[in-house]
């Protein structure tokens, strides 16, 4: 019997889906990235994710960066990105982890690109990403427990091996040695000195979905070209749980015309979401981790 893509995300924290670029699309997704990319190692697009800083806020001390923000954004006019997020295929998927009746439940979020820095290696530490990483067993137990209205995947353009997760952890506080290993804000020399990681390898088109708040850490080979579409997406039965995660990203941009204009019907609907759940948080949201 085949087992869900469903269950085996309960249980283990992640789920590998193929298939969820149809290839007639692979190759404009793959022209948009280098684009993008292009425009922000010129310094073209400002909204990038530098070296140097893991976790949001990012500044701009460092030329080189591991990441796209706001690929979705009207000002970067890569339609092919909307169009992706909003798919059928992507669509589906995320109804069926998140358990959700139908597309009204569906939230739109986060859309970046994950690349390979140029000049220097870069790591990410071991961390969930709204948890801190001096949070207490209670307080641990507390926040797993309440992050089942999202989902957050990485879509490879080209072999990628950079994430390291750990099974299963979403749902369990750390053990002691997995606390002494992510008490650090420094990332780790060898990822899988972590009790219990395992290397997550994409082949190109392939899709990890995970729990975002399951332990986990990422190495960047300035070497090895990355193009990998990283992505979340809300259930609004959450409603203002994620606030902090995706509103610390800075989203006002999509309350403009110009970008609800180049959206689907299915699109809108999610943006409307977004939004309402922007309207019903007062005052600044924070950050959900420190770097």
């Amino acid at each position: 019997m085949t087992v869900s893509i469903k269950v085996t995300y309960d249980e283990q924290g992640y789920v590998i889906v193929l298939g969820l670029i149809p290839p007639q699309n692979f190759k404009a997704l793959e022209e948009a990235c280098d684009r993008v990319i292009s425009k922000t190692r010129a310094g073209i697009w400002p909204h990038r994710r530098t070296v140097g800083t893991q976790f949001p806020p990012f500044d701009n001390d460092n030329p080189d960066s591991w990441g796209v923000q706001h690929v979705m954004h009207p000002d970067l006019n890569e339609p092919a990105f909307a169009r992706w997020y909003t798919s059928e295929g992507l669509r589906n998927v995320s109804r069926e982890l998140l358990a959700c009746e139908d597309d009204s439940q569906l939230q739109m979020e986060l859309f970046n690109l994950l690349i390979n820095p140029l000049e220097h290696d870069f790591a990410l530490r071991w961390h969930r990403d709204d948890v801190r990483e001096n949070a207490t067993t209670a307080e641990e137990i507390q926040a797993l427990a309440s992050w089942s209205h999202g989902i957050q995947w990485n879509t490879a353009l080209y072999k990628d091996s950079c994430l390291y997760i750990v099974p299963h952890s979403h749902k369990v506080p750390r053990t002691e040695a997995q606390r002494a290993l992510s008490m650090t804000l420094e990332p780790p020399q060898n990822p899988m000195d972590m009790p219990g990681a395992i290397q997550v390898t994409l082949q190109p088109g392939e899709t990890v979905f995970y729990n975002s708040n399951i332990l986990h850490c990422a190495a960047y080979d300035s070497q090895q070209r990355r193009a990998t579409l990283h992505a979340t997406m809300g259930d609004v039965r959450g409603g203002s749980t994620r606030a902090r995660n995706v509103l610390q990203h800075g989203l006002q941009w999509m309350k403009e015309d110009r970008f609800r204009n180049v959206l689907n019907e299915k699109g809108k609907r999610m943006l409307d979401s977004l939004i309402e759940m922007q309207n019903s948080v007062k005052g600044d949201v924070g950050y959900s981790l420190g770097n």
